[in-house]
């Protein structure tokens, strides 16, 4: 196929280039297709297939068109991909296209290619291990928070106050107006449920009783038209129930687990907590390394991919298709840097022969069937039917990266 193509300005992993088809080739597609189209449609007064070439041309004119405009187009990126050598990061667009009768077809195709990353500087760095040492105070706070899980909730007729959980109907409207009937609401105090004047009226109010206030919403309400606004407010008190924590001792040990006691509790506790802070302090240390190496070895990530994974993210958080532009937009970031950590990893891995082998998924299956006691073979089978192989594969060669970066670079802490 005789096409002329014309690169034009471009940046980073953008690529735009100028298409443009002779009019000799654009009048043999035409025919090809209008040969096609005759032997196909049926005419009245013709067997199929026998109808004159003119009268098909004529008759399916802006059809034969289309399909030729199809095929020329088609035809026609493949070629500029082949002599361009474009490392293609997604589907191009075409724009600008013109397909006149009589004239050569023109059009401008749109393309991102991968990045090629050269990463001169990988050594050198100095990054700082985050502590992993367990304090007391966070063993407390891990108790507590299981303490928390097992409160319970009695009647008081006392006022209620930050921490209580309360059933109230609530009315709001205008001064000087008739305010309308109270809407239910279940609320704990103190949680930010509701804005800091109201909870203040709720907790001037006896249960039972209700009580009437002017109330000032506050300044950086959500709602911009209400900020500032004085309101009436009628607080109908329903009930007020105070939580009760309970003891921490060897009774609250066996209801939460498997515990003999609460220091056997407390023990587990600790082992969690070191093996989370280790994992987080690992994490940390491969993010500062890879934020230096980012820094110090700029590329451009085509903005296809970083879109194509912030819509991953509104995929998994089951975003509204109405607010995923928002959600999109606000992501963004956070995908461009997953992918630039991606393509880092990807790229090391494969100038320093790096990536997971066969035998090292093996070996790791066997590890996990050991782990689990069951046989190597009948997990492998099953990570491979639950489609787990690829991302093992992956966490291999991170692994198998970022050891390799640690001892190119200095670690303190």
């Amino acid at each position: 196929m005789d096409i002329q193509i014309t690169p034009m300005p471009s940046e980073g992993v953008q690529r735009h280039l100028q298409v443009s088809v002779p009019v000799d080739v654009v009048r043999a597609a035409e025919d090809k297709a209008a040969l096609r189209y005759a032997t196909q449609v049926r005419l009245p007064g013709f067997r199929p297939g026998k109808a004159p070439a003119a009268i098909v041309r004529k008759r399916f004119a802006d059809a034969i068109r289309q399909s030729a405009l199809e095929t020329l187009v088609e035809d026609a990126y493949k070629l500029v991909v082949e002599q361009e050598k474009l490392d293609l990061a997604g589907q191009p667009h075409i724009h600008d296209l013109k397909f006149e009768p009589g004239e050569p077809l023109s059009f401008t195709i749109h393309a991102e290619v991968r990045p090629k990353l050269e990463l001169e500087r990988v050594n050198g760095f100095t990054v700082t291990r985050p502590s992993e040492v367990v304090t007391e105070e966070m063993v407390t706070e891990q108790l507590d928070a299981l303490r928390e899980q097992k409160a319970t909730w009695s009647p008081t007729e006392d006022r209620p106050m930050s921490g209580d959980m309360v059933t109230v109907l609530l009315a709001t409207g205008e001064e000087g107006q008739e305010l309308p009937e109270g809407k239910e609401y279940h609320l704990v105090l103190g949680t930010g449920q509701a804005i800091e004047p109201l909870e203040e009226v709720i907790m001037e109010t006896e249960p039972g009783k209700v009580l009437e206030r002017p109330v000032r919403w506050p300044d950086d309400f959500p709602d911009e038209a209400q900020r500032g606004t004085l309101k009436r407010v009628r607080v109908d008190l329903r009930d007020v129930k105070r939580k009760t924590l309970p003891a921490l001792d060897d009774n609250l040990a066996r209801e939460v687990g498997d515990f003999d006691s609460l220091d056997a509790l407390r023990a587990a506790v600790q082992t969690d907590l070191e093996s989370n802070l280790k994992r987080e302090a690992e994490s940390q240390l491969r993010q500062q390394l890879l934020d230096q190496i980012i820094d110090a070895n700029p590329f451009d990530v085509p903005v296809s991919w970083v879109d194509r994974l912030a819509l991953a993210y509104a995929d998994a958080y089951q975003v509204p298709e109405g607010e995923r532009p928002d959600f999109v937009q606000e992501f963004r970031p956070m995908a461009e840097r997953q992918v630039r950590r991606d393509l880092v990893i990807e790229a090391i891995a494969e100038r320093e022969k790096l990536s997971a082998s066969e035998a090292d998924i093996d070996d790791r299956v066997a590890e996990m069937a050991t782990a689990r006691s069951t046989a190597p073979g009948q997990l492998y089978a099953s990570l491979q039917k639950a489609g787990r192989l690829t991302e093992l594969e992956r966490s291999i060669t991170e692994e198998k990266v970022f050891k390799y970066l640690l001892e190119q670079n200095t670690v303190t802490g």
